[in-house]
């Protein structure tokens, strides 16, 4: 009852006036026609020495103008014959054809429009705090907002047109239509009690959206990404917090992931005084080794929580092999870190440059970032306008001819960047085919497509809506949860009190489910990597890592065991 009169309001406002005026004309003219063929039709009766009534006149024409046309009256004469098909195909202009027109685009449209706005929010219920506003609906968004439901906090996501945001909505995300250039939008979404803003449209519109919010509010956090390194400096003069350039920091992670040319450490996160790295097995020697017999947290003091291979994540054992292809995941401080370089970090210069495919933001990002760090690359280009220099090669990196010039053979890894995960996919299948030793990382732009890039052969995957997602969610709470990768967390959680006065092995937390302790901080400190004998005390907390589907586990195992906050 609510919605038809919200509808029926909607159709009498101010802007559906000229409509219902036009619907008025069209009908005053229609009775106006009708009145003038009925009284044509009692003067051509009498023409005829016959007599009807004035109700049998416009009774016979709208008969005939309907095209039902009884037959019950007829003319005799021909002039009562034309007459009639005058009326008959007027009708069939005006009743048939324009009629149903009319009523379509002067009512039934709008109040379709109507029943659409009215399903469609446009603010957020009173009370409402603490909530993240989207402002475009893309991969990164999805990413953010299946995160944001799968840790029960609010958010809306902001589309301007009504139709899109009902098909959002039919996904079971939350919408809401406003203007994003409007202050009245943001109000209806209480800017002023959320949690985080994000402006990930365009550079301009995002430019618009931080400078709108901030005439609402000065103090809500704005996260903004910036396409162009010169929008940078004129969104932050806008108002924004944070400003991230995320196809460059996508190009850099995947420059960083070039694992053939250096065996540092590097890291990825941080939670006070913890630090989270990546570092390869390749070209170490600790290839060919068992965790056990690698003696790391021995030697070192570091503890290796996790490792990687062709994109799947795994809770080590002691048992678990280094391969060429193993990426370890270390927890430690900055001094376990820099002991681990010392005795395992190389960096090794090859003669073949690293070869990069497709020369857009991220290729050219990726390129920047290995010369940074003195590594010779080659970048294939099927666009001529973004060749800049002779490190680019012109021609498709799909062409044997192209690939062999640029130095497929001999390159130690290959960097695959496009925007396509299709061709990614194709490119991925064709460099493993051509050179099964080589390394490949490639770009994934949507989460279903990176199972496929590792089955394709890729060593790596990196996916640009998890890194942007990740980079957003991460500061949300920091030092509280880390996401380091898609579905891998470090979240924080109180020591339940059936675990008081254990210690970490009888807990037996890694065996049950699969998290890991990578930290046990008390009300002074923090003790990273802490052995198996340490005695859990009240008002402990720990730092876990693990998948989400561990994460799930171990709260359901220990139903008082208490998260600190996930944001």
């Amino acid at each position: 009852m609510k919605l038809i009169f919200s509808e029926i309001i909607h159709l009498i406002t101010k802007k559906q006036e000229r409509n219902i005026w036009a619907l008025i004309k069209f009908f005053i003219v229609l009775t106006a026609m009708v009145t003038v063929y009925s009284t044509l039709f009692h003067f051509l009766m009498i023409f005829e020495n016959r007599e009807f009534s004035w109700i049998t006149g416009f009774y016979w024409t709208l008969t005939v103008m309907s095209t039902l046309g009884f037959g019950d009256i007829t003319f005799a004469t021909d002039l009562g014959k034309v007459f009639s098909l005058i009326v008959l195909m007027s009708g069939i202009v005006f009743l048939l054809t324009m009629l149903p027109f009319t009523f379509i685009q002067f009512f039934y449209l709008p109040w379709l429009d109507a029943q659409a706005r009215a399903r469609a929010p446009r603010e957020l219920p009173e009370g409402t705090k603490d909530h993240v506003i989207l402002t475009n609906y893309d991969p990164v968004t999805i990413n953010l907002a299946e995160k944001f439901d799968q840790y029960q906090h609010e958010y809306v996501i902001v589309v301007e047109d009504v139709q899109k945001a009902l098909e959002i909505q039919d996904l079971n995300f939350k919408v809401a239509v406003g203007d994003l250039g409007d202050p009245q939008t943001y109000r209806r979404l209480k800017v002023e009690d959320a949690a985080l803003v994000v402006a990930n449209v365009e550079d301009m519109m995002n430019t618009n959206i931080a400078f709108t919010v901030r005439e609402i509010s000065q103090t809500v956090p704005i996260v903004a990404n910036a396409d162009l390194d010169d929008s940078v400096d004129i969104l932050e003069l806008a108002g924004s917090t944070n400003v991230y350039q995320f196809t460059k920091m996508l190009g850099q992670s995947l420059a960083r992931r070039v694992l053939g040319t250096s065996t540092r450490a590097n890291v990825i996160g941080k939670i006070e005084s913890l630090l989270i790295a990546e570092a390869p097995a390749m070209r170490t020697s600790l290839v060919g080794k068992t965790l056990l017999q690698s003696r790391l947290r021995e030697t070192i003091g570091i503890n290796v929580v996790g490792v990687w291979e062709r994109g799947r994540f795994n809770i080590p054992t002691a048992q678990t092999p280094l391969n060429p292809t193993t990426l370890l995941l270390l927890a430690g401080s900055a001094d376990q870190l820099n002991d681990y370089d010392e005795k395992f970090g190389r960096d090794k210069k090859y003669p073949a440059p690293v070869l990069i495919l497709g020369g857009g933001r991220v290729g050219r990002a990726t390129g920047d970032a290995l010369m940074e760090r003195n590594i010779d690359y080659r970048i294939i280009e099927k666009k001529q306008k973004l060749i800049e220099d002779e490190r680019y090669i012109y021609g498709s990196a799909a062409d044997i001819k192209t690939l062999m010039q640029a130095g497929i053979k001999e390159a130690p890894s290959v960097v695959i960047t496009t925007h396509d995960d299709p061709t990614n996919i194709y490119l991925t299948i064709y460099c493993r085919r051509l050179r099964p030793d080589i390394q490949i990382i490639s770009r994934a732009n949507l989460e279903r497509n990176i199972s496929k890039l590792h089955t394709a052969g890729a060593d790596l995957v990196m996916s640009y809506a998890s890194m942007a997602a990740n980079t957003i969610l991460n500061l949300l709470k920091p030092d509280e949860f880390l996401m380091l990768a898609e579905g891998l967390n470090i979240f924080r959680v109180v020591v339940p009190p059936s675990y008081v006065g254990k210690s970490l092995a009888e807990s037996e937390i890694r065996s049950q489910t699969g998290c890991n302790v990578v930290a046990i901080c008390d009300r002074e400190a923090m003790c990273i990597n802490p052995e198996p004998s340490y005695r859990f005390g009240e008002n402990n907390e720990l730092i876990l890592i693990g998948s989400e589907e561990a994460e799930s586990r171990i709260f359901k195992m220990h139903s008082e065991m208490r998260k600190i906050s996930a944001f």
